[in-house]
């Protein structure tokens, strides 16, 4: 199925008739989600869908969730009330071996990478691989070499130790693991936080071109401008517990709200404007 960017259409509904079989245009669908940490509630009536071959920017204030609602659709934070559909299926109530499958169809990019600093980069991402499918050890290596190589590291990287990398380094070793399973969803949370504006750009390039490649959706966390623009179909706005508005940049970007007013028209954001009206 050729990749359509959805920059310039609206959602008319969730399925496309394609050869004679609908096939489901949402990856990911949240439902009136909840989320709780003790007395105090962090999601409330948040609703919000992730599409076919997209990539999603959440961003968000300080406290407002971004990387609670990451954790709670990838199964590490169980939720307290509401659904989140996965490929069709309501997460609740699968068991532990359908959630598992479901589950090995993610990939996940943590804050600072989250490598294991006693593993070499061949070992972080030949790890999922030993653990989740029946290869042999020399296969994932094999294949954790292909994914090196794919997210642009030169061989001699495979066997490095992660407190020897740079930071840019570290993130492209990160997403390498992502991928190692081939995951039809990407999960980055603040990919480009602490990197320098040239590294930042380069992983925002290698990110749309990976997923113009393999036709992932990204489920992206960030704060940086300049990834919004560069690389995201939709912005998904997250305020007052719940997502605010979730368009095209441009339609959020004329969202009547302070925060957003703020955030998208303050000197970062004219900036950020400015150079992607230069670059296309």
């Amino acid at each position: 199925m050729p990749w359509q960017r959805y920059t310039s259409c609206r959602w008319a509904g969730d399925q496309r008739h394609i050869q004679g079989a609908y096939v489901s245009d949402t990856v990911i669908h949240i439902d009136n989600l909840e989320n709780r940490f003790g007395t105090t509630v962090v999601h409330q009536g948040l609703n919000l869908s992730v599409m076919r071959g997209e990539i999603l920017g959440v961003v968000g204030g300080s406290g407002t969730g971004k990387s609670v609602l990451l954790r709670s659709i990838v199964g590490l934070k169980p939720i307290d009330d509401g659904d989140i559909h996965v490929f069709g299926q309501r997460l609740a109530a699968l068991d532990r071996r359908q959630r598992a499958a479901v589950e090995r169809r993610f990939g996940v990019l943590f804050q600072q990478g989250a490598l294991y600093s006693s593993l070499n980069l061949l070992e972080n991402v030949a790890l999922p691989l030993v653990e989740h499918t029946p290869l042999s050890r020399p296969e994932a290596e094999q294949i954790a070499r292909m994914k090196l190589a794919l997210v642009g590291l030169p061989a001699g990287a495979a066997e490095q130790m992660p407190a020897a990398l740079s930071g840019g380094m570290i993130k492209r070793a990160a997403l390498a693991r992502a991928l190692a399973l081939d995951p039809d969803v990407l999960f980055l949370d603040e990919p480009t936080a602490g990197l320098d504006p040239i590294s930042a750009a380069r992983f925002d390039q290698l990110l749309l071109t990976l997923r113009d490649a393999l036709g992932f959706s990204v489920f992206l966390v960030t704060h940086d401008l300049d990834t919004l623009y560069s690389v995201c179909d939709r912005v998904a706005v997250l305020a007052r517990k719940q997502v605010l508005v979730a368009d095209t940049l441009e339609n959020v970007a004329a969202t009547q709200d302070d925060w957003i007013q703020d955030y998208f028209h303050g000197p970062r954001g004219r900036a950020a404007y400015a150079s992607m009206k230069e670059n296309r």
